[in-house]
């Protein structure tokens, strides 16, 4: 399987860590690539439509994307079962929910402030996305206590929002703010599949 990847992404990096965790990494293959909403790319364009990243191409020639919908794809094939069933399933997935809305949010400041020119950037735009991520870890903050040893794509999920935010945003230093999330991330994120994937740009 070859996946289209950027190290920056968050949500390559959840693939990435699902495959690790499921015991599939040997057989997914990344092919970095660069891309922006104004500059895509024409190999992950034949692949997606869309011309978003994570794409991957199954051993078959077909193609799955987005995030959500290859992480279940590659849960169903491992060892281990990320998603659960019931109230467990559930809960993990809108975790899954808020911590990507807060990568999203993440993002489109990224483009605004990082690709937009800069007589074009609309502050009141960026603040407000700014303040999605930063309501979402309020709210994870008084719920972290419910976390306990929970592994499964909601907490993953969450811990991956959490250095997407370190990534782009050290300023924000959501650590002094969330003391009781940052102390569950510090102990979360010392698996290798954490510490193997960490963001970076290419």
């Amino acid at each position: 399987m070859k996946l289209f990847f950027n190290p920056a992404s968050p949500f390559v990096r959840k693939v990435l860590v699902v495959a690790s965790e499921t015991g599939l990494a040997d057989r997914v293959i990344s092919e970095p690539v660069a891309l922006t909403p104004v500059k895509p790319n024409d190999g992950v364009i034949e692949q997606n439509p869309l011309g978003k990243i994570p794409a991957l191409v199954l051993d078959d020639g077909s193609t799955l994307y987005d995030s959500r919908v290859i992480c279940e794809y590659l849960n169903s094939l491992g060892m281990t079962d990320l998603y659960g069933k019931g109230d467990s399933r559930w809960k993990a997935l809108r975790l899954e929910a808020t911590a990507d809305g807060i990568c999203d949010a993440a993002i489109i400041v990224r483009y605004e402030t990082f690709v937009r020119p800069e007589p074009l950037r609309w502050v009141e735009w960026i603040d407000g996305q700014k303040n999605k991520f930063r309501r979402a870890l309020g709210s994870l903050e008084t719920e972290v206590s419910g976390f306990g040893s929970r592994f499964d794509i909601g907490t993953i999920s969450v811990a991956i929002a959490l250095d997407y935010v370190d990534f782009r945003y050290p300023e924000e230093a959501w650590r002094d703010h969330f003391p009781a999330l940052a102390l569950w991330h510090e102990d979360f994120t010392q698996r290798p599949s954490f510490k193997n994937t960490k963001p970076h740009d290419l």
